[in-house]
Parts: C-alpha cells; structure tokens; sequence
C-alpha cells in the first residue's frame, strides 16, 4: 500500500508532463504545475497536511492548446481527466493507509517504467506515440494487479481496489485511442507493431529477476545466505 500512492502521483505527473511538452503554452504549463504542486510539496518536503490536499484538485484556470500544436484539445482533455482521477487516487490511498495504520515512507522509483521509456523513439510524432503506449501498459497492468488482488484482501481494501481498477481500465484505453490518432488513421499498423515491441520489452521486465519488490516489479530476487 505504501508504494501505491507513488504510483498514482507518478501517473499524474507523467499524464501532466505529456500536456505541458505537447500542447500547452506556458500561461497552461503554469496553472497545471500550479495544481500539483500540493501534493509534490507534501511528497518530496513533508510540507502540509494529506487531509487538506482533496480540496487542493483543482485546476483553477482553463487550458487551451497551444496555436503551434498539433494535437489538439483531446489530448488536453483525457489526460486533464486523468490527472484529476489520478491525484484523487493519491489521496484515497492517503486516506486508506491513514485508516489501516500504514506508515508514511519515502520509495525509490522502480526499474519497470524507466525500463520501458529507455526504447521510446527519439523523433516526433513517434516519441509521443510511444509514451502514450507505454502509459497504456502501466495502467493495464495497474488494472490486472488490482483485478488479482481484491478477491485476496478484506472487503474494506477489495472494494476499494476493484473501484481503482474501473478508472486504470478507461486510462489504458485513453492512451492507446489518443496513440492511434496521433499516428493517424493510415498509420494503424504501425502503432499495433509498437505495442507489440513493448509488450516484449514489458514481458521481459516483468520475468526477469528484480531485487526491488513493488507494485509494478519483475521476479523477486531470492537472497542468498
């Protein structure tokens, strides 16, 4: 539960920064960096109270894609969505951890998503593309993990991981819907291709041995005495 709230404030970050490179100018940068802000604050400097950060998700100004951009206001609009769903999730786990005890705790990023964003092209369209098809993995997995863990938990956690599990299954479908428009209605099969290097790419992440045991890890490495 610990490394959970990472992941949804990661999630939200990572959806915020494709907004931000893509399609915003800087009075939009500004007022979306202005609405995580909270909650970095109280991740990386302790600053602030968790209970207060429900009222702080917000976005106070309204976002409109920048003239120079093209890709437009879906962008915008689903990953807007997602970030919203995303920070309301960190809190909820807050809240849940507050409820079952769980101690507050600093983690280290893993190795699963900066291992798939290593094979991300260098060139656009095809870098947006690929980080929209990696964000699609991450939250498909997200949804599986949650689907395998709720039958095993207490009612309490089970029916708060299945509600979790409904929303990463929308943010999976937004990132690959967006990857295919991007990339353009001639351009299907190419996107498909990709999401096949990185379902290898994935596969091997996943079944090799990890020493680092969290939410999105490969195999556990068995210390040796």
């Amino acid at each position: 539960m610990h490394t959970q709230y990472v992941c949804e404030l990661k999630a939200a970050q990572s959806a915020m920064f494709m907004i931000r490179k893509y399609a915003v100018d800087k009075a939009g940068s500004d007022a979306l960096l202005a609405w995580l802000q909270p909650f970095e604050a109280f991740i990386y400097k302790r600053e602030g109270d968790w209970r207060l950060l429900a009222a702080k998700n917000k976005l106070t100004k309204s976002v409109v894609p920048k003239s120079s951009s093209p890709y437009g206001q879906n962008l915008i609009d689903k990953m807007v969505l997602l970030i919203k769903e995303e920070l309301h999730h960190f809190y909820q786990v807050l809240e849940v951890m507050d409820e079952y005890g769980v101690e507050y705790r600093s983690i280290t990023p893993c190795r699963y998503a900066k291992g798939m964003l290593t094979h991300v092209k260098t060139f656009e369209p095809d870098a947006l593309i690929d980080k929209l098809i990696v964000g699609a993995f991450i939250e498909a997995r997200s949804c599986e993990r949650f689907a395998m863990l709720a039958p095993h938990l207490d009612k309490r956690l089970g029916d708060f991981y299945l509600s979790l599990l409904r929303s990463e299954a929308r943010h999976y479908q937004d990132y690959l819907t967006l990857a295919k428009e991007i990339a353009g209605p001639d351009q299907s099969d190419k996107v498909e291709s990709r999401v096949a290097y990185f379902a290898d790419i994935e596969a091997s992440l996943i079944t090799s041995e990890d020493s680092d045991f969290k939410f999105h890890s490969g195999v556990p490495k068995i210390a040796m005495n």
